[in-house]
């Protein structure tokens, strides 16, 4: 199981996603949920279950929910972020989402929009 609540340690807009050695999660790029996550909202936030790697991940804040749950309606994650209320300007907002959704990037809880590359 995972979490996707807890801060990284980097202060800029691209944030290490992890211990795995992955590339940084790129805001500037299209996001969307994975075809074979389902999103349960919960009073806490909401569970995901990806059908696939059979992982189970939670995210702890309503406002995390909405950034994710509205990824593939944005051109960017940026501007999930920012539709949904968070301010990625200011640094220490931003490393908790960055952290956030890196981790359901490298669980591939999220996954980029066909065609794009996130590392680009």
């Amino acid at each position: 199981m995972t979490s996707a609540a807890a801060p990284a340690g980097a202060g800029d807009e691209r944030a290490d996603t992890g211990a795995t050695g992955s590339a940084p999660f790129d805001l500037d790029s299209g996001w969307r949920l994975h075809p074979g996550v389902a999103l349960r909202p919960e009073p806490f936030g909401a569970l995901l279950y990806h059908f696939h790697t059979r992982k189970l991940s939670f995210l702890k804040s309503p406002t995390i929910v909405e950034v994710v749950r509205t990824l593939a309606e944005h051109p960017t994650a940026r501007a999930a972020c920012a539709a949904a209320g968070v301010s990625i300007d200011d640094p220490h907002t931003a490393r908790l989402y960055l952290h956030a959704l890196g981790q359901l990037a490298d669980s591939r809880m999220i996954e980029p929009r066909e065609g794009e590359d996130p590392t680009s």
